[in-house]
């Protein structure tokens, strides 16, 4: 992500994916048939939009106007997040198959998100990449758990009533 883009290249693609990111979870709440996994989605794709525009307060780019216009753009066409999504559509979309690509999918952004951070020496902007891996981790949580219920699973965070029971 940012080997020769520089540290503005590294935060306007952080801008883009967190934007690809949305409309990921924006695609799949439109197709959840479960309340709650829709539910959950759609205050994913808030967040996302929240997470880029921490990436848009330290970004000095002049191609981006204006942060609501561009994250209310048409999706991209070359975004992985929806071309993923769209081979699950094709597949036989359901919630568990969402779920398990939403995870795999935020998981690997963390990794890049810590993995950018730790190149970038001016303090603020490699602050708004720790910050974004801590909400991104947080992200792979709320998914695991919302997995957990439609597989019918005990959660971690179940756990404590069930071994009392």
């Amino acid at each position: 992500m940012f080997d020769n883009i520089g540290v503005q290249g590294a935060v306007r693609k952080a801008i883009q994916t967190e934007k690809n990111a949305m409309n990921f979870y924006e695609l799949g709440a439109r197709l959840m048939q479960d309340r709650d996994a829709k539910r959950v989605f759609e205050l994913l794709a808030q967040e996302e939009r929240v997470h880029a525009g921490h990436f848009f307060k330290a970004y000095d780019g002049s191609d981006i106007a204006s942060f609501d216009d561009f994250m209310n753009a048409p999706p991209e066409e070359e975004s992985t997040w929806l071309a993923a999504m769209a081979k699950t559509i094709d597949e036989g979309f359901n919630e568990q198959k969402a779920l398990e690509l939403a995870l795999k999918n935020e998981q690997k952004l963390e990794k890049t998100l810590r993995e950018t951070a730790a190149k970038i020496e001016n303090q603020q902007v490699r602050a708004v990449f720790e910050l974004n891996a801590r909400e991104t981790h947080n992200h792979f949580e709320v998914i695991e758990a919302e997995y957990a219920r439609v597989m019918g699973m005990v959660h971690d965070s179940d756990m404590d009533t069930y071994v009392r029971e």
